[in-house]
């Protein structure tokens, strides 16, 4: 079981701002790029599962992963996952032609035959996006910050993998509020916004100062309040201190 806390950044901007502030604790970024696939008759979407070819760099590293009853709630995603390496070329082979998929040797392709019954030149390609994420070792826990480029726009997000999703969560809100980062709990997986073709409307956990007056003082159509996609009337405040906006009955 994968138990990842997921906490999506409203823009560019914040994004920047984060990079910034944990910098001095990068370790390294990863240049990714994913593919999706599904047996012909939906074998495997049918019963949420999906399966996913990851690519590192200029190809130089291919990682299958199956994935299956993911639950996304408060911020906090838990998933089934199964991953292991395959030969970057043959990855490649794979997605250029899916019928490939049924003859490679790999165990989780024989778990995809023998536990969701698609059968040998049963799979299709849905496509994928590409991802940018920088990895950060921070007050013991490691950072994962994301930029997905998907060909109808690009969301921010920071993954943290913990055995303690909420104590970890409150570390990382803590911080993202003590430097004015404005924030939402993610509410859909990146493949989920993949499959969807359009992105989430950003609903707010945390606004800093700076965003609530400028939604006071400039019309929705202000590039910095249009980017958050919010409602006017959507907008409240609690105690002067955290902006909060009321999230849809």
């Amino acid at each position: 079981m994968e138990i990842e806390v997921k906490l999506r950044l409203p823009s560019s901007a914040a994004h920047q701002t984060l990079l910034s502030l944990l910098s001095p604790f990068h370790r390294h970024t990863h240049r990714q790029h994913n593919n999706f696939f599904d047996g012909a008759a939906a074998e495997l979407s049918s019963r949420r599962a999906v399966l996913r070819f990851r690519f590192y760099g200029d190809d130089a590293k291919c990682v299958v992963s199956l994935k299956a009853n993911a639950v996304l709630a408060n911020g906090v995603s838990r998933v089934e996952e199964d991953e292991e390496e395959l030969d970057p070329r043959v990855g490649c082979e794979c997605v250029a032609d899916p019928v490939r998929l049924g003859g490679i040797q790999s165990r989780i392709m024989d778990r995809v035959k023998n536990e969701f019954g698609v059968i040998e030149g049963g799979f299709v390609c849905l496509g994928g996006f590409k991802n940018v994420r920088g990895v950060y070792d921070w007050n013991g826990l490691v950072l994962e910050v994301d930029e997905t480029l998907y060909d109808f726009g690009t969301c921010y997000e920071i993954e943290c993998e913990s055995v303690e999703p909420e104590k970890a969560k409150k570390l990382i809100e803590e911080f993202l509020k003590e430097n004015g980062i404005d924030y939402s709990y993610s509410e859909a997986s990146k493949f989920a916004i993949f499959r969807a073709g359009k992105l989430p409307l950003f609903k707010v956990e945390f606004v800093s100062l700076s965003c609530f007056f400028s939604a006071l003082l400039f019309p929705l159509q202000n590039a910095t309040v249009s980017s958050l996609r919010l409602q006017r009337d959507e907008l409240s405040y609690d105690h002067l201190t955290a902006y909060r906006v009321r999230k849809d009955a």
